[in-house]
């Protein structure tokens, strides 16, 4: 299968991950959120009470990101991934609810990757250690929900050509997997 360089918009639709392929490279550009361990945790609390979601899943891509602190003249602090499987207990759920992306680094449970196949949505990566460039595709960032969480609050940012690899497609193939394949020898 050829690899492709891609543009899409956030937020997404089913339209657009069932064309990303495993193995694509990604520039986003649009609106998308950040959460890490402590939001998802209150979120899958949230959601187990019966309460509403400080925000929408529906079409939605959630960064898995912990931004430094913003330099003067600037929206945001380093922003590079943070290791996506402790988000994998609360992902399946959150995925039934609509969310259609997530982005982070290293490999998901089948929990997670069956729930990405059966509601058509894709797992990207982004380059670990790569923050600081990668903060540069962020042009806004607000806090949203759970502000006492600090760094692990809820943002909004706002992204222009934000790079990232399709690792885990609408289908289920998995980059993680196929690559080494494709290198044995």
């Amino acid at each position: 299968m050829v690899k492709m360089d891609k543009k899409i918009s956030a937020p997404i639709t089913e339209k657009d991950t069932v064309n990303l392929n495993s193995g694509d490279y990604v520039y986003i550009t649009g609106t998308i959120y950040t959460a890490r361990d402590a939001a998802h945790k209150r979120m899958y609390e949230a959601l187990e009470k019966g309460d509403k979601l400080p925000i929408e899943m529906d079409n939605n891509i959630i960064y898995y990101m912990g931004p430094s602190p913003a330099r003067e003249g600037r929206p945001i602090g380093s922003a590079g991934p943070t290791t996506a499987s402790r988000m994998d207990k609360y992902a399946p759920k959150l995925l039934d609810l609509g969310l259609k992306g997530m982005i982070g680094k290293g490999k998901r449970s089948k929990e997670v990757i069956d729930a990405i196949i059966r509601n058509n949505a894709v797992y990207f990566a982004a380059v670990g250690g790569a923050g600081a460039i990668l903060s540069k595709c962020i042009k806004k960032s607000e806090v949203v929900a759970y502000d006492d969480l600090g760094t692990e609050a809820i943002r909004k940012l706002y992204v222009e050509d934000f790079p990232c690899i399709v690792v885990i497609d609408s289908n289920g193939n998995n980059l993680y997997e196929t690559a080494i394949e494709e290198y044995k020898g």
